[in-house]
């Protein structure tokens, strides 16, 4: 199944790039999707979450704002989408960090020079409110930049976080297509069982993160998470060990999980040592 993940960089026509992949490929394009799976996990308005993604949240929308859920979340929703059958483009969401670690997955970066960014949006809107559209896509640059960085602790313009970049300054949409199909269907990214492994272990990695910050008793533990084939390992420090077996029995309520590999060590433990 063709695994696709683009960048959103607003006016670098990577939208198109998106839409037309996806067409070629007879795969569903995802972005708005994943935007009311996330409001529902959060108990927000998607225009919360939206303003949020763009930058353009209030004080008071940063302020309540959990954006450790909101980060577990979305991983948790993009690797489920990507583990469906079939195959699918995934645009922004910072799918293409999330899939790196998924040999058959294609990660793309689609750019342009700032100043033609500016001058394709005006068009596109059929504005001629320079200023509107400068503040428009320095906005929202920053804030994607912000949280990639912060998730991932990478800057998403460097180039080697990505299969292929295209500056669209030069190369057509329709050339960026023809690429982005041609490494897809390259024996270097076929889709191989090893590969549907990795990505189904990510997913489920995904998802029990995400069962954790659910539970009230265990939203706040920050420990490591791994998974293969149906075993989870769980590695780092807890309070006690009331907290531990929480997590256990959280992470043994995740469909798909057959075993859980319980290495956590609780803060009592530590003190009760140091006294003795």
């Amino acid at each position: 199944m063709p695994l696709i993940a683009i960048t959103r960089e607003m006016g670098s026509l990577g939208i198109e790039v998106a839409e037309q992949v996806a067409a070629e490929l007879k795969i569903p394009l995802i972005h708005h999707e994943i935007i009311e799976h996330l409001a529902d996990k959060m108990r927000v308005r998607k225009s919360h979450v939206q303003r949020l993604l763009d930058g353009k949240a209030g004080m008071l929308e940063k302020l309540t704002a959990d954006r450790t859920s909101m980060s577990i979340y979305t991983a948790a929703e993009t690797m489920d989408l990507a583990a469906r059958d079939g195959g699918c483009v995934l645009r922004g969401w910072g799918a293409a960090q999330l899939l790196r670690k998924v040999p058959h997955a294609v990660c793309v970066r689609v750019c342009a020079p700032v100043e033609l960014r500016k001058q394709r949006m005006l068009e596109r809107l059929g504005s001629d409110d320079r200023e509107f559209i400068d503040s428009e896509i320095k906005i929202n640059d920053e804030a994607h930049a912000a949280i990639i960085r912060r998730h991932f602790g990478v800057n998403w313009q460097d180039a080697e976080l990505y299969d292929v970049v295209f500056n669209t300054e030069r190369v057509s949409v329709g050339e960026c297509v023809e690429d982005i199909l041609r490494v897809v269907r390259s024996p270097a990214f076929a889709e191989t069982p090893a590969s549907q492994r990795r990505l189904a272990d990510l997913k489920m990695a995904a998802l029990v993160k995400s069962a954790l910050r659910e539970h009230a008793s265990t939203r706040t533990v920050q420990i490591a998470v791994e998974a293969n084939d149906g075993v989870i390992s769980l590695g780092g420090i807890v309070d006690n060990a009331s907290q531990r077996a929480e997590v256990e029995r959280a992470v043994q309520g995740v469909a798909g999980v057959e075993s859980v590999d319980n290495k956590l060590r609780s803060r009592d433990d530590f003190k009760r040592k140091l006294v003795e």
